[in-house]
């Protein structure tokens, strides 16, 4: 099937996310108010030309070897077709090496990207459900970052469960939270590469801790959607929190601050950024004085992003 791209810029728009909020250890995400920006349009000329603002603008590649140009050209290998070339211009948000899904919304956003700039009008519409819907895009995805809890929130926006199946398919699900539940970010000027978090963690853990997770887990689907007031409890960790002290002392201290004044406080993702999840209008002025106590952390209020991925109209000038 030969495909038609299109011929105006077209742009993207993918959020942040916190991913584990605890217990949910590789398979929950909440996505955040904060987008990367991505604007892209095919060229004639060969090659990629990439434009980098914002967050990581100084360490980020700006050539084929570009997360968001890889997972682009994934994503049109995976629809069948490639561009004989294309501009590329990122407006980062999201913090780097934080805990704050910005690989994940790199890899979600490039692959919404491509999708977008086929035209589905020269696509029988029976094959352009098809051609790569959420479903296959999320299949794609999970073949650059192993684990499916940011990938699945940046792209579904929301609160998500994943999960792999035994062969290795990801699948998600969408949740609503309660519209009361406000995420509260501490995040921290030091960086902490996702691959240095994971390596610390052990190879088994006990059965009483498994099940502590297994039931706070569980906990956390309804405490985030209906029952706000049971954040506290549903946001305990026995798996993975701990296991990391050595490589985010401070995060972790942070957090056992947090919770000690009674605030659902929890690692963001790999960290070391730290999330609160609160539906009380006094938690921001709690956490604050509570961050203050040490330097170097900077808190800030974010929505829950009710969307994912999506395509967005290029803003107007004047």
């Amino acid at each position: 099937m030969s495909l038609v791209f299109r011929s105006e810029p077209v742009r993207v728009l993918v959020p942040a996310s916190s991913a584990n909020i605890g217990p949910g250890f590789d398979s929950m995400g909440l996505a955040l108010s904060v987008y990367d920006e991505l604007i892209a349009m095919v060229t004639e000329d060969e090659g990629v030309l990439v434009e980098v603002a914002g967050e990581g603008e100084h360490e980020v590649p700006r050539d084929e070897n570009h997360l968001v140009v890889q997972a682009m050209r994934i994503a049109f290998d995976a629809m069948g077709c490639q561009p004989p070339g294309f501009v590329l211009r990122c407006r980062n948000a999201i913090p780097h090496g934080r805990g704050l899904g910005s690989s994940a919304a790199a890899i979600i956003g490039g692959m919404a990207l491509a999708r977008a700039m086929v035209e589905q009008n020269a696509v029988p519409e029976a094959s352009a459900n098809v051609l790569f819907d959420d479903e296959a895009l999320l299949a794609t995805a999970i073949t650059m970052e192993s684990h499916p809890d940011n990938l699945a929130a940046a792209l579904h926006g929301g609160f998500t469960v994943a999960w792999l199946d035994d062969s290795g398919h990801p699948g998600a699900v969408r949740l609503d939270p309660h519209e009361a539940v406000r995420a509260v970010l501490i995040v921290p000027v030091e960086t902490l590469p996702t691959v240095t978090a994971r390596e610390v963690l052990p190879d088994s853990v006990t059965y009483d801790d498994a099940r502590h997770n297994l039931a706070r887990s569980a906990l956390l689907v309804h405490a985030l959607t209906r029952a706000p007031d049971l954040l506290f409890e549903a946001t305990s960790d026995r798996l993975h929190q701990q296991a990391r002290a050595g490589v985010y002392p401070a995060s972790v201290e942070l957090v056992e601050r947090l919770r000690g004044a009674g605030l659902a406080a929890a690692i963001s993702g790999a960290g070391p950024s730290v999330v609160v999840l609160t539906d009380q209008a006094r938690a921001v002025e709690m956490i604050e004085s509570i961050a203050a106590e040490t330097s170097g952390w900077v808190v800030r209020e974010i929505q829950i992003s009710g969307r994912g991925a999506h395509e967005s109209p290029l803003p107007t000038s004047g």
